[in-house]
């Protein structure tokens, strides 16, 4: 039976560290919803699931499964299943073996154990392969088995840990295609970390996106995208990055690299310093006859769109997702308009839009 997921007040401090790993996490998972947690490198992620998972101590808080205070509980009475990203498979059994192998630890009877692994692998595509031992078979159904293997327990919540990185470009599309759609038939809470921020847009009912062990934002993929809170998650979130630059306050907007783009004036008005951050994403960056003047450093063509990188005379480079029949030379200069802008305070830890 699924169950909501609850962080109240989460913190995690490894001995050593002056700085929490997590801190004073509050967060709340609906009952099946699918959360996909996503940050750079060291921002808590996998901490997080360990945390939820029980294989990692609390500093401070408590993690609720249901109704159910389990900041105290061992990890093998917590009732959620884990995948990792390095599937963790046995490989002297057969697939059947391995995704049964918790039931039987758990002493239950051989039929039961046997209709479970069944009903998994017709859900996973795994029939064909339940004789086969890890060693014969590829990557992806190497993670399907791993996924089979937490199935079967039926546990209240699922816990993912980077669970594509091992696979290669085409495979990840497909088996993230299959977690979507699993998820959505069990109706089983997930929690799903990655550090792909293409996953998190794709898989997720909501994003949550961490920085240095603390939630900036928990939304809709969408929300995360149009309407990011501060800077980091402006440009944490879309690839490519959100073109950011430091601005002036201007009449009527602001200014960058002597041309003024437009602002709403209530949006200026929550200006306190003078200056700001800009921010533009690549796909709102048009080609234009006259306005902000760049220097094509690379031009990237990919078939359906062409990705234009500019320097500006003083500052940052710029990127701008254009129609393919674009292509200027490098070191030509083109000429730049947002059709949309963003505008945070200028240390960036706050949208100024909202």
């Amino acid at each position: 039976m699924s169950e909501r997921v609850v962080f109240d007040g989460v913190s995690v401090t490894y001995p050593g560290m002056s700085a929490p790993a997590l801190r004073e996490v509050s967060l709340e998972v609906p009952e099946g919803e699918l959360l996909v947690l996503v940050g750079p490198s060291g921002c808590g992620k996998s901490t997080f699931l360990r945390a939820l998972a029980g294989l990692e101590g609390v500093s401070a808080g408590r993690i609720l499964i249901g109704d159910r205070d389990v900041t105290r509980v061992p990890a093998k009475d917590r009732d959620v299943a884990m995948v990792f990203q390095n599937y963790a498979l046995y490989p002297q059994m057969t697939v059947a073996q391995n995704m049964g192998f918790a039931l039987k630890v758990a002493k239950v009877p051989k039929d039961e154990i046997k209709t479970r692994v069944g009903a998994a692998a017709r859900l996973l595509d795994l029939e064909p392969y339940l004789d086969r031992k890890p060693g014969a078979l590829s990557g992806g159904q190497r993670q399907r088995v791993a996924m089979g293997r937490a199935i079967v327990r039926e546990p209240q919540a699922f816990l993912m840990d980077e669970p594509l990185s091992n696979l290669d470009a085409k495979l990840r599309v497909q088996t993230r295609a299959q977690i979507a759609t699993l998820q959505r038939r069990l109706g089983t809470t997930m929690v799903y970390v990655t550090h792909d921020q293409v996953e998190a847009m794709t898989l997720g009912d909501r994003v949550a996106i961490l920085k240095d062990g603390e939630i900036q934002q928990v939304d809709s993929p969408a929300a995360v995208y149009d309407r990011p809170v501060n800077a980091f998650v402006a440009s944490f979130i879309g690839s490519p990055s959100m073109n950011l630059a430091e601005v002036d306050v201007v009449d009527a907007g602001v200014s960058l690299a002597g041309t003024t783009i437009p602002v709403d004036r209530e949006v200026l008005a929550k200006v306190t310093s003078g200056r700001a951050l800009l921010g533009v994403r690549p796909e709102d960056l048009d080609v234009v006859g006259s306005g902000v003047a760049i220097t094509v450093e690379l031009v990237e063509m990919l078939g359906a769109d062409t990705y234009i990188y500019g320097r500006l005379s003083e500052g940052p480079l710029l990127v701008a997702r254009v129609d393919p029949s674009i292509r200027p030379a490098l070191g030509s200069v083109v000429h730049v308009m947002p059709s949309r802008t963003y505008l945070f305070a200028a240390e960036g830890d706050q949208s100024l839009l909202g």
